[in-house]
């Protein structure tokens, strides 16, 4: 799937479950691998980083045991690996590259260890001089100070006291300090200026306890792992929810009206990411804890502001306070982010670029950001947006769906740390009501749908007139309407804007010219072609604006709005929908012939059935409305009807 587009969602409400979290899964997974005895491991996270750990677990020699109910149980190696030689690849998994790297190291062996490019791009070196420090020999294989490394068997140590920047990735010092127990001599990394990203040191120390390793600290600065320490399995661990994850649905909570619950983290999680929850507090989010659980509501005003802070304690959770920012009075401005610069990509510019795309103003920083909504209230813009390989970047921004309709380009990439992400939104979410209306030509669906638009006060989309407007574009560029590659090119940039009866191509009012015999048949070839009909898919999909929509074309209840709340098929005989025609020509003051309309709607319906592309036929979800004896009056009661009956439903 090279894209996911989100309709402009409306409500945010319900429970998630969340899955387990990935920074204590992986941790996790090495611990119970370098432990003494066998651990069972529940609730682990499944995703691309923790399969990468696996992989490499089992390419060491590691014995990993799938159980009936869904847990592992890992065979420790007492911190000795069987397998002493191996090529290991581990995609874009800063969580196992890092402390994979420092246990082999230390460990000592012939290694090799590799990823994908841009793992490639981030630094490994202030990880590489720390364990250099210890006596390790470790080369790099192409660009110096990044990956991939050889790792050979280490030589003697320079020193017992090793000094580590602290200001680059927290990753760095998790770790040496959970590789150090293999050396068996105590050893102290002395933290050399500011230590970012400190809760997730935090969590490193809680798994080294549990596996029976206390490391002494002295604030932020020292840590000491004592001579003779040990890790011993604890029999059992259960991995607690991810609340980096929890992050996206609190925010959805938050901005969508909520209230919405995640179960898996609460008040006593240690992550540090659930303090999330205090920044959406303190932007007027009403906020409810429990041992296990958060839920929150938007606002009593509605209204979220603005919020300045130092994000050292949430550097991944804070990715969605940006996105939250685009729905906040005032500008937000995120600070002491500078890891951001060297994770899965550059997130400051990534984040920066595609606030921009959605109409906010951005300013950025070494080290921060700062987020401007759009300005008086504006809407945001529709926007297809780039995910950079990124799984926080696809995941935080879909929070702009609650603003616009929105395209989510590489929507796989949230596999690496939740792979159903999108289906569990969509469980907890509520989108913009459509009613499709399609039907045979002249069967009365433009008239009936702008009317039931108007009826319900929500905004009409006469998805024909776009078709038709292409075919009149492309004619305009002197594009033959059978180039199926410059047809969908133009498509893609058609200016094209609809303002009640007024339509424009290019600023000019080609209301009438567009409904020219030539066009229409020039609109039905176009719209024969797939890549033409994918230009404009997105496009369509941008008028799905609140309150509602109704929808009048080909496949607009299959293919475009398959969510539509309601779904109704327009007929009438061909010898009425002729007389329809000619009636409007005449009163037009087009002359006509009912011979060659008639023979032109007998051979369009039949071309227009057996095409491959969007064949006019009823879904089989859609309601039959045969209009040859009905007034529009009549008509377009009956399907305010059916839409109302929906609504009584819920």
């Amino acid at each position: 799937m090279d894209y996911l587009d989100l309709p402009q969602l409306v409500a945010a409400r319900g429970t998630v479950r969340l899955p387990g979290s990935k920074s204590i899964s992986n941790r996790v997974l090495l611990l119970a691998a370098l432990a003494a005895g066998e651990t069972e491991v529940r609730d682990l996270l499944q995703s691309d980083d923790t399969t990468r750990m696996l992989e490499a677990l089992r390419t060491l020699g590691v014995s990993i045991e799938p159980l009936a109910d869904g847990a592992l149980r890992v065979g420790g190696v007492a911190g000795v690996l069987p397998v002493r030689q191996a090529e290991l690849f581990l995609g874009n998994a800063g969580t196992a590259f890092r402390p994979l790297t420092a246990v082999l190291a230390l460990i000592g062996g012939d290694y090799g260890l590799a990823g994908v490019p841009r793992m490639h791009e981030r630094p490994i070196a202030d990880l590489v001089d720390g364990l250099r420090q210890l006596g390790a020999d470790v080369s790099y294989l192409d660009r110096e100070g990044y990956p991939p490394l050889r790792i050979a068997s280490p030589g003697p140590a320079r020193t017992d006291v090793v000094r580590l920047r602290g200001d680059v990735s927290s990753q760095f010092l998790t770790g040496l300090l959970m590789a150090l127990p293999l050396r068996g001599a105590e050893t102290t990394v002395a933290v050399v200026g500011e230590l970012i990203s400190r809760p997730y040191v935090e969590i490193t120390l809680a798994m080294m306890a549990k596996f029976g390793v206390q490391v002494r600290r002295d604030g932020w600065q020292r840590f000491t792992v004592a001579a003779g320490s040990a890790y011993r399995s604890p029999g059992v661990v259960a991995i607690e929810g991810d609340a980096s994850s929890a992050s996206y649905f609190l925010a959805f909570g938050a901005v969508g009206g909520g209230p919405l619950r995640v179960e898996g983290v609460g008040r006593d999680s240690i992550q540090g990411d659930v303090r999330f929850a205090d920044a959406l507090a303190a932007m007027g989010a009403t906020i409810a804890a429990g041992a296990n659980w958060l839920e929150v509501s938007a606002p009593a005003s509605g209204k979220l502001r603005g919020i300045e802070l130092d994000c050292n304690h949430i550097p991944d959770a804070a990715m969605t306070l940006a996105a939250v920012a685009l729905f906040a009075e005032g500008p937000s401005t995120l600070r002491n982010i500078a890891s951001w610069r060297v994770k899965e990509t550059d997130r400051i510019a990534a984040m920066a670029a595609e606030l921009r795309k959605l109409g906010a103003t951005v300013d950025e920083g070494d080290d921060f950001i700062r987020i401007w909504p759009p300005a008086d209230g504006q809407a945001l813009r529709p926007a297809a947006i780039d995910t950079y390989d990124d799984h926080r970047m696809a995941m935080s921004l879909s929070l702009a769906a609650l603003g616009t309709p929105l395209r989510i380009n590489d929507p796989r990439t949230v596999a690496k740390t939740f792979p159903d992400y999108f289906e569990r939104l969509a469980k907890v979410t509520r989108a913009v009501p459509v009613v499709a209306i399609d039907g045979t030509s002249a069967s009365g669906k433009g008239t009936v749908a702008s009317r039931v638009a108007e009826a319900l006060g929500w905004h009409y989309l006469d998805s024909g007139a776009l078709y038709r407007l292409t075919a009149l574009a492309a004619r305009h560029a002197g594009v033959a309407w059978d180039d199926e590659a410059g047809v969908a090119a133009i498509a893609s940039e058609l200016d094209a804007h609809f303002a009640g009866s007024v339509i424009t191509l290019a600023g000019e009012d080609v209301g009438d010219l567009i409904r020219s015999e030539e066009i229409s048949a020039g609109a039905s070839l176009v719209a024969a072609l797939p890549a033409v009909r994918a230009a404009l898919l997105f496009r369509q999909r941008a008028f799905r604006r609140p309150p509602g929509l109704v929808a009048d074309g080909r496949d607009m209840g299959s293919v475009v709005f398959p969510d539509s709340v309601r779904k109704v098929f327009l007929t009438a005989s061909v010898e009425v929908r002729a007389e329809r025609r000619h009636k409007q020509l005449i009163e037009k003051g087009i002359a006509a012939s009912m011979a060659a309309l008639l023979l032109d709607l007998r051979e369009r319906d039949q071309r227009d059935s057996q095409r491959s592309v969007a064949p006019m036929q009823q879904s089989a979800d859609a309601e039959l409305l045969d209009t040859t004896n009905l007034t529009i009056a009549t008509a377009v009661a009956q399907v305010l009807d059916w839409v109302n009956k929906v609504s009584e439903r819920g």
